[in-house]
């Protein structure tokens, strides 16, 4: 019954709009006459009706236009969750531009790539942020102009001219845009190389909403809430989600586990998004009786793994959703609440195909663990490529399926289980990290002669981050010393916790870094432990309090 209602929900939403209006101007505008005056999203101290929410997109793609921005054009943002964010973000669709949100903690290396990848001539930033331009070199890049959307701030960027972003332009008609036009450019985390600018569509986003408003069984009377950050997939899509069905969101700053109950009750949020490593954390704070004041009933939640499921929603109430889908896809692999097993990322939703394979992509048995490899009945609702990067574009897009890099088990009822991700990569506070940015780093210390990142698993059912670190043999130098260099280079999530200086690293005969066998030593009685060595307050504060 609960799959069937699934699918009922799926036909209804997918049907409401017509493909050539899967656009974000078309679903606004459709939005805007039927709410008007209902309540659509609201940040900090503003909110918006479907119709305010309309008229302010309207007026900003003027004030974009205004000042030059064309269709087609880039423009970065580096902010937090607020209206400003959404102002600037869906002022770009409006317009036909292209909105590249960059993760607040993005500074050196990996935000120098992304700006010197993406073209952005505009970069529209919070002044608090301001420090993440420190290293970077103006020459190599494009931006122009920067606005700031709070106030003062000293920024400087070579010749870009700095202003306050401006406000009261004369709204305009919405561009022509079509579903399959480029609408985001969302940088992920690279594996052997650079983070990978993601080319979502108008068209995905809407299916994103229709996918997982389904399998949440969202109602006409929810309230959507979330502390998850506005640069990344689930909280973008969670906007998405509130337009899609008439309901309206909440965005609140950040995740604080202090302050998410409180929030829920203040919002009166009906749905609210965790990530896997939030749950432990709320679990690890005393019983208290907002932990059941609020009207939350679920949460989508993946990752969570299988043993916390039960004794949070004992605690607070609160099911939570599992499932599976990336910046690249879609919501792809979920079912119902009542219909999901804990630990179990869920059988193939509707409109997709995946696929468990082996060396040369050929089919394995269920049972066994391989790469999982997914592909979508509708052409639009995974991205198209990586922007300006074709070789990584054809080899995660071969043969009509995206490559996903993780490894996992199909049961033969169909069901996927999540195991380990096959590529370089790290996960942690909710961030893939990218091992080669963190050795990009280490090896840029003058007396770093080799270094290899790998992750390390957590009691937080997430990964630390680890390095094995090679000196140069006349340089001496002091773990802490080396993380004091990475942490205005990388962003804080990225910086690792654990050293350990060694004399090799494990190799091929062709010399490739064997990381797997790091991975499986791990923490040794001589490895550093950046937690235990650095007892200020704001660390801890990072772990509880802070974006996950």
């Amino acid at each position: 019954m609960e799959s069937k209602s699934a699918s009922v929900l799926r036909a209804q939403w997918s049907s409401s709009f017509t493909p050539v209006d899967r656009t974000l101007p078309a679903m606004l505008r459709r939005q805007a006459e039927r709410h008007a005056s209902a309540p659509l999203v609201s940040a900090g101290e503003t909110s918006w009706s479907y119709a305010g929410a309309r008229d302010a997109v309207a007026c900003f793609a003027g004030t974009l236009r205004a000042s030059g921005i064309n269709p087609g054009d880039r423009v970065a943002i580096i902010c937090g969750n607020r209206i400003e964010f959404l102002e600037i973000l869906l002022g770009c669709a409006w317009l036909g531009a292209v909105a590249v949100p960059i993760n607040v903690a993005s500074r050196g290396p990996q935000l120098q790539h992304i700006l010197s990848n993406c073209g952005a001539r505009l970069l529209v930033m919070e002044a608090a942020h301001a420090g993440n331009l420190a290293m970077l070199d103006a020459k190599e890049l494009a931006v122009e102009t920067i606005w700031l959307i709070d106030g003062p701030a000293d920024v400087g960027l070579g010749s870009a001219a700095v202003t306050a972003m401006p406000r009261g332009d004369e709204p305009i008609a919405a561009a022509a845009v079509a579903p399959g036009d480029l609408s985001l450019i969302l940088y992920t985390s690279g594996t052997t190389g650079p983070s990978k600018g993601v080319c979502c569509p108008h068209a995905q986003y809407f299916w994103w909403a229709v996918n997982t408003a389904s399998l949440l069984q969202l109602r006409a009377d929810d309230v959507l809430c979330t502390s998850l950050p506005l640069f990344h997939t689930n909280a973008l899509n969670t906007f998405y989600q509130a337009l899609l069905t008439g309901t309206c969101v909440r965005y609140e700053k950040r995740f604080s586990a202090s302050g998410f109950f409180p929030s829920m009750m203040n919002s009166r949020a009906t749905v609210t998004y965790l990530l896997g490593a939030m749950v432990p954390i709320l679990l690890s704070r005393p019983v208290a009786p907002e932990d059941r004041a609020h009207k939350v009933r679920i949460a989508l939640a993946p990752g969570v793994p299988a043993q916390f499921h039960e004794p949070f929603t004992r605690r607070t109430g609160i099911r939570l959703l599992d499932g599976w889908g990336s910046t690249e896809t879609n919501f792809v692999l979920g079912t119902t609440i009542e219909r999901q097993e804990p630990g179990l990322m869920g059988p193939v939703f509707e409109g997709f195909g995946a696929r468990v394979v082996g060396d040369q992509d050929r089919d394995i048995a269920d049972g066994t663990a391989g790469e999982l490899i997914v592909r979508s009945d509708e052409p639009l609702a995974f991205a198209n490529e990586y922007f300006r990067a074709p070789e990584k574009t054809a080899e995660a897009w071969r043969d009509g399926w995206f490559h996903t890099g993780d490894r996992v088990v199909r049961r033969p009822d169909g069901a996927f289980r999540f195991v380990d991700r096959l590529k370089d990569a790290i996960r942690r506070r909710g961030e893939n990290i990218s091992s080669f940015e963190v050795e990009q780093v280490l090896l840029s210390h003058p007396a770093v002669a080799n270094a290899a990142a790998f992750p390390v698993r957590s009691a937080l059912a997430e990964d630390e981050v680890m390095a094995a670190v090679i000196l140069h043999p006349d340089r001496a130098l002091a773990e802490a010393e080396l993380v004091a260099f990475c942490e205005p280079r990388l962003p804080y999530f990225a910086v690792p916790r654990y050293l350990e200086y060694v004399t090799e690293l494990p190799a091929t005969e062709s010399g490739k870094v064997q990381k797997y066998k790091l991975r499986e030593r791990g923490v040794t009685e001589k490895t550093w432990d950046r937690a235990a060595a650095d007892a200020r307050p704001s660390r801890s504060q990072r772990a509880g309090d802070s974006n996950p």
